[in-house]
């Protein structure tokens, strides 16, 4: 099996830029490439499903156990030719200043794969050779097989750096990618804008590709990938034999909604429901027929205008609340559910009034890191007691105005998160379906059961 992780020596080297660039051109060679991102990001992914035309993965070694990433992994390689794997952070950042968890390197070992460290060598020539010389030493577990250069000045500079980190640390420099400012992914406040609101054009990725065939060596990358020998896991998140479809479930896709991670999509199919998209931009409500709701995360406050504007949406919402289907909401969604949400400039807009609080980004404050939770009492994907572990990265903060149970306890400091009652479930915490074996299933068949109680009272 052939795969590459692409690490970087620290964040906002070009990371996303480079993978994305490589995963297209590979794919321009008529290659099945399977991407994937190491952490929890939604946003760099949907930049390598724009190129590949394959949805991205994320693989988490926090969230996920090792078997559990292991099993995801070789799930979403079958018939695929090439495993294309970004980092996170710098190689060795993660969730531990003193151990590799949640790192790069950590999911890099895991997985028994070389990686392709990215260099900017924006300021430096020689002394890039004594940053690969220390990342090489760092943790000799981890082979760092070649590596590529960004920000490149000229060919002379390309030389120079080239040839002393050839010679000093024997990493072979598999290419680089000139400064050009036009090759610079699109970013705000949470970071790269995602490609559903279109920001980079046909243009830019077709420049993007045509400048990694030019100067980068591919062929010397396919070569490198050959050495991976990723370990099999026994499977333990999905059915051992299909279920049937017993549940129709909405999940919110647009502009404003689209922070999901495609194996949690996935593990709730295999476990029996039939997702249905919807907009709460555009539509004028829930889809027929469904017993159940999931509202991802993404940027609501930048379309706060447009969803207080569709009443026949936000109705809906609150009828189905109000009936007692399941509503799941993470980050984004738990601010639609909300009362309402005050914008970057302070505009407020009205939002579906399933639980009494407010979101404010007019006085943003930066809330990020991993969580582990335990839920407070029954709801559609826990039980009561039962812990598991998520993340969280946001901008906004909440204001309440009324009583409402909280959903977790947050087991690092012990403090309450997110909102529940009867079967509305919000949180800031986005959490992955495969980070609790039960979760995928139990929220299928809350729904299921549902649509069966919601027939008999009809």
């Amino acid at each position: 099996m052939r795969a590459i992780v692409i690490g970087g020596v620290t964040s906002g080297v070009g990371k996303t830029t480079i993978a994305t660039g490589i995963m297209g051109a590979l794919s321009r060679r008529q290659l099945k490439v399977q991407p994937f991102k190491t952490g929890p990001d939604y946003i760099d992914t949907t930049y390598h499903t724009w190129v590949t035309g394959s949805p991205s993965r994320n693989l988490d070694t926090w969230m996920l156990t090792p078997d559990a990433v292991l099993e995801l992994f070789h799930k979403a390689m079958i018939g695929k030719d090439i495993a294309v794997i970004e980092g996170v952070m710098g190689l060795f950042d993660g969730h531990s200043a003193t151990s590799d968890e949640a790192s790069t390197s950590q999911l890099a070992k895991l997985l028994r794969s070389p990686v392709l460290l990215v260099v900017d060598g924006r300021n430096a020539a020689r002394s890039l050779a004594a940053i690969v010389k220390g990342y090489q030493t760092f943790d000799p577990e981890l082979r760092i097989g070649a590596v590529v250069l960004n920000g490149i000045g000229s060919e002379r500079h390309y030389e120079m750096c080239r040839e002393a980190i050839e010679h000093y640390t024997g990493a072979p420099v598999l290419g680089y990618l000139p400064r050009r400012r036009d090759l610079t992914l699109p970013e705000r406040h949470l970071g790269l804008i995602p490609t559903v609101e279109g920001p980079a054009s046909e243009e830019f990725r077709q420049a993007l590709i045509n400048q990694c065939e030019s100067t980068l060596d591919l062929t010397a990358m396919l070569r490198l990938s050959e050495q991976a020998s990723p370990p099999a896991a026994p499977p333990r998140l999905f059915p051992a034999e299909p279920v049937p479809r017993v549940a129709r479930i909405a999940v919110a896709k647009d502009r404003a909604f689209s922070f999901y991670y495609q194996d949690g999509l996935d593990l709730l199919e295999a476990w029996g429901a039939e997702l249905v998209p919807f907009s709460p931009l555009e539509d004028p409500g829930l889809p027929s027929g469904v017993g159940g709701v999931y509202l991802g995360g993404g940027f609501p406050e930048m379309y706060a205008e447009t969803l207080a504007k569709n009443e026949p949406m936000k109705r809906s919402l609150a009828d189905a609340s109000s009936r007692g289907m399941p509503l799941y909401a993470e980050c984004g969604g738990l601010m639609y559910l909300g009362s309402e949400i005050h914008d970057l400039e302070g505009k407020k807009y009205a939002m579906a009034g399933v639980i009494p609080v407010t979101s404010r980004i007019d006085m943003p404050k930066l809330n990020l890191g991993y969580r582990t939770v335990r839920a407070r009492s029954d709801g559609p994907l826990l039980k009561k007691g039962e812990a598991t572990r998520g993340h969280e990265f946001h901008w906004s903060k909440i204001e309440t105005a009324g009583s409402i149970p909280a959903a977790y306890s947050v087991m690092e400091t012990g403090e309450s998160e997110g909102f529940q009652r009867r079967n509305v479930l919000a949180s800031y915490v986005h959490l992955h379906m495969g980070s609790l074996a039960s979760m995928a299933p139990r929220f299928v068949e809350t729904c299921r059961a549902f649509n069966e109680h919601d027939r008999t009272v009809k």
